[in-house]
């Protein structure tokens, strides 16, 4: 097995987000579960390894704008891109999926009953990102910039509750993954946010905005997962904690 098969599918993506298309051309998850290596996705999925290395090495070396190098960012810059970013989206959006799809029950429930499970599972991951979100902002966040803080004035902090960053993050992650598999769950329920062809147009709205908020959601985890939670414990070896 070679390097490239060694690579984990989210340091492909932390390397150039042109990746990500592909690995979702795949349905490879390279946020949620983002630490799997290339060759052990491609053995558990029954894909040519080789076949999806050519691709990424065609993306990698192309000459098109790679775009936004978030790992270049600090860890302060990169939390505030996320809040303003991705947190700003969900708590904008949130409410209008749920009113969306609420109505979506009542008008074409009995022709389309999946709604209401799409509608209930929904409803159980805007509750638990809700408060996934105030996690970030409340404790992990905070304590990422009094890190940043501490070390560019040559400063100690005192020692969180929770010690270190690996217990929060560990924590988050778990929260990660379970959002994945709900949408996963709403993706497949939903054909791929495929509209059936008596669809009206909030019909096709609604999905076009769940496809939407999946792919935000799943940037916005590969960006904590893959980089930010990274440069967390980087920051946390660098000082000494009283």
């Amino acid at each position: 097995m070679n390097t490239l098969e060694k690579t984990t599918v989210g340091e492909y993506v932390a390397q150039d987000f042109r990746t990500a298309a592909l690995f979702s051309k795949y349905k490879i998850d390279f946020c949620c579960k983002g630490n799997k290596t290339l060759g052990e996705v491609c053995l558990t999925k029954g894909l040519d390894v080789h076949q999806i290395q050519s691709e990424i090495n065609v993306i990698l070396h192309s000459n098109s704008s790679v775009g936004i190098d978030f790992k270049s960012f600090s860890p302060n810059l990169l939390i505030d891109y996320i809040l303003e970013t991705h947190h700003e989206y969900i708590q904008e959006k949130t409410p209008v999926l749920l009113m969306y799809l609420d109505k979506l029950c009542k008008v074409h429930g009995d022709r389309h009953p999946e709604l209401f499970e799409i509608n209930n599972l929904f409803k159980i991951s805007a509750i638990e990102l809700l408060n996934h979100l105030q996690k970030e902002e409340v404790i992990l966040f905070p304590f990422i910039k009094t890190m940043a803080l501490a070390i560019k004035n040559n400063q100690t902090i005192q020692q969180p509750d929770f010690r270190t960053v690996d217990n929060p993050i560990a924590m988050l992650k778990h929260d990660h993954e379970a959002e994945g598999d709900l949408f996963a769950k709403i993706s497949e329920l939903t054909s791929n946010y495929t509209p059936p062809n008596d669809a009206c147009e909030t019909y096709k709205v609604t999905f076009a905005m769940l496809k939407e908020y999946e792919q935000d959601l799943h940037k916005h985890i590969h960006l904590e997962n893959n980089i930010l939670f990274h440069k967390a414990k980087e920051l946390e070896e660098r000082f000494s904690i009283l």
